[in-house]
């Protein structure tokens, strides 16, 4: 899979392809139906498919702190993209002269001068250009002048609920990992590199690995059971806490650390994979080191005899 990094970047063999765009947050069920509509369109026309999506995420630019928790760092995405093979990705910086942009120039400068769209799909919420003006009745119109097809790819449904990220995100923020598990096609996965943390857990004898989160929102926080990759052939266990560790009282923003289960093994600057379990509890505040000591040597005792029985 090729990723275009910009508009900028676009080139001339970029020209001419299938096309969706959006945020692609999770890539779950929904997007992966459209995704596959859209590979079949591509081997109908026998152009490439692209997948054209923003960063930052659009309610990041528009709410700031107030945006919705992400499900997807870009790197996740890019890689869930792939794997559902999506030949080309072209992440658009979304800024104010981007979101500015008439909806009428969105399409003729961006969507047919540059890159030559034959097919495009698009859900059914859908809006672009300045003030969100654009909709699938003005990319109607678009496709007769500039013969091309567009299409809406309705929502999909589990037979009763809507799937959408907006929905994973409360059945995450509600700690039903099941259900978003059954929603996005995967477990519901946070993948980082690891980086030097304060050494307390070392200190307290349980080292832990620091996982960069890039400072985003994370949808889950507490206590978990997990499952980790990229560290061996297989997978290792362990516990992670999700959050900003209130004992310390020096943490501003959201942090994963895990601890894995017997084994002592240097991680730093390794990419790697965190599966979430199962939640053991919130985070909570102790008023000494020892009562959170004993506390992790309680969640480790508990995460064990769970995962005995699980296993």
């Amino acid at each position: 899979m090729n990723l275009i990094r910009g508009i900028h970047n676009i080139k001339k063999n970029h020209y001419g392809c299938v096309l969706t765009i959006g945020n692609f947050d999770g890539v779950h069920l929904g997007h992966q139906s459209l995704l596959l509509k859209l590979k079949k369109e591509g081997m109908k026309y026998n152009l490439p498919v692209m997948v054209m999506l923003f960063e930052p995420q659009t309610l990041e630019l528009f709410n700031g702190k107030n945006a919705p928790a992400r499900l997807t760092s870009l790197r996740e995405k890019l890689k869930y993209l792939s794997e559902i093979g999506v030949d080309n990705v072209l992440c658009a910086r979304f800024n104010r002269h981007l979101a500015m942009l008439p909806a009428y120039r969105f399409i003729s400068d961006l969507l047919i001068n540059k890159l030559g769209v034959k097919y495009l799909a698009i859900g059914n919420d859908f809006r672009f250009g300045a003030g969100g003006k654009g909709n699938f009745n003005l990319l109607k119109k678009a496709s007769n002048k500039y013969n091309f097809n567009v299409d809406i790819i309705k929502t999909l449904y589990d037979g009763i609920n809507k799937i959408s990220s907006t929905a994973i995100r409360d059945a995450l923020a509600n700690d039903n990992l099941i259900l978003a598990e059954y929603w996005l096609g995967r477990p519901f996965i946070i993948s980082g590199r690891v980086i030097h943390g304060n050494k307390l857990g070392q200190e307290l004898g349980f080292p832990t690995a620091n996982i960069n989160l890039c400072r985003r929102i994370c949808p889950v926080k507490g206590i978990f059971i997990v499952k980790v990759q990229g560290v061996s052939l297989k997978p290792i266990y362990g516990v992670a806490n999700i959050g900003i560790c209130p004992t310390l009282k020096k943490i501003y923003h959201q942090r994963l650390e895990v601890h894995l289960f017997d084994i002592n093994i240097n991680l730093y600057g390794r990419y790697i994979e965190v599966i979430l379990i199962h939640k053991l509890r919130n985070e909570r505040c102790f008023t000494s080191l020892d009562s959170l000591k004993k506390q992790i040597s309680r969640d480790i005792i508990a995460a064990k005899q769970l995962l005995s029985m699980i296993k």
